[in-house]
């Protein structure tokens, strides 16, 4: 079962952009079913790390790709980028401090998170990024 299913509403309109989205969705929903499962413990921490590692990377392609077209809100972009991956971080050393299952909150957390990103703030960048030719 997915936690998050990818449809059009989370597109936006950067081919490379909402490749790198379904991959970080495919990621969430592993760590979701991982957590579902009766041995999880030694698969969630791996798929969290390898999720948040994957997250930083788009967002750096991301925020590359933004300045390569002059996108003018790059600066508060990059910030949200930064705040969420702060908070991430946070259930992650909760986690890993007292070794035990990931939260369901920081799963909600991330798709929640994931999908208003996407849907609202990603979702400025993609006219000006195509207006623009940098793809």
């Amino acid at each position: 079962m997915a936690l998050l299913t990818w449809d059009e509403s989370l597109s936006v309109g950067v081919k490379s952009m909402d490749s790198q989205h379904q991959a970080m969705l495919q990621m969430l929903n592993e760590l979701y079913d991982a957590m579902m499962e009766d041995n999880a413990l030694g698969v969630t921490g791996p798929l969290l790390h390898r999720l948040v590692e994957y997250t930083k990377t788009h967002f750096s392609s991301e925020e590359q790709l933004m300045e390569a077209c002059g996108y003018i809100n790059l600066a508060a972009h990059h910030a949200r980028h930064l705040e969420l991956i702060e908070e991430v971080e946070k259930y992650i050393a909760s986690y890993e401090r007292e070794d035990l299952f990931m939260p369901i909150p920081l799963l909600h957390f991330l798709r929640d998170w994931i999908a208003t990103h996407i849907q609202k703030e990603d979702r400025d960048y993609g006219p000006w990024v195509n207006r623009h030719e940098a793809r």
